[in-house]
């Protein structure tokens, strides 16, 4: 794992390794893999933060899959716009299917609500929710996310397809804010 490390102004040290990581994507491919046995699955990745998930995911699941990508945009920076962008679009072919978002982090729930919106009006036979990280300290959704990762606060993550500002998607590892990642220390203590 790295040591602390500079992404343009901010300062980020180590949060989840590389095998923690693996870890967490072998479980969740081993509970989807058994729940969609049978099943007409269709994956959906939130693009650009979970797609190295994504690709970790549905490499190591046990029954067909079919991938294609959607793209909601609601961050700049570290902070929410508060309101929510399609970029690109869910396909229409998921009708009548079981369709499994995949998303990076799943905070306060806002953008999430409006992509399952999205889907659900193209008439899926299912619609679930497959979440790395779920933060339910900021969550304010009235929907289940159905696979969760990994339960953190509410820390701003970098790493392993997410970014801060478009950089540090590429590291292998997520790495924690440090300011946020100091206070949550001393809280703890």
């Amino acid at each position: 794992m790295r040591c602390n490390m500079k992404i343009k102004d901010k300062e980020f040290v180590p949060f989840v390794t590389e095998k923690e990581i693996d870890s967490i994507v072998r479980r969740l491919a081993a509970r989807i893999s058994e729940d969609y046995a049978g099943k007409d699955l269709v994956a959906c990745p939130i693009l650009t933060g979970a797609f190295m998930f994504a690709s970790d995911l549905v490499r190591r699941l046990t029954v067909p899959c079919e991938v294609s990508f959607v793209r909601y945009a609601s961050y700049n920076g570290m902070k929410s716009t508060g309101e929510v962008r399609c970029v690109m679009p869910f396909p229409p072919n998921i009708e009548g299917r079981d369709v499994l978002i995949v998303e990076d982090v799943v905070d306060s729930g806002f953008s999430m609500r409006h992509i399952l919106s999205a889907a659900e009006a193209l008439h899926p036979r299912s619609v679930r929710i497959c979440a790395l990280f779920f933060k339910p300290e900021a969550f304010k959704g009235d929907y289940r996310v159905d696979y969760v990762g990994r339960e953190i606060g509410n820390e701003f993550i970098v790493g392993y397809g997410l970014d801060y500002d478009e950089q540090g998607r590429a590291l292998p590892e997520v790495m924690v804010h440090r300011d946020i990642q100091d206070s949550v220390i001393k809280v703890s203590k």
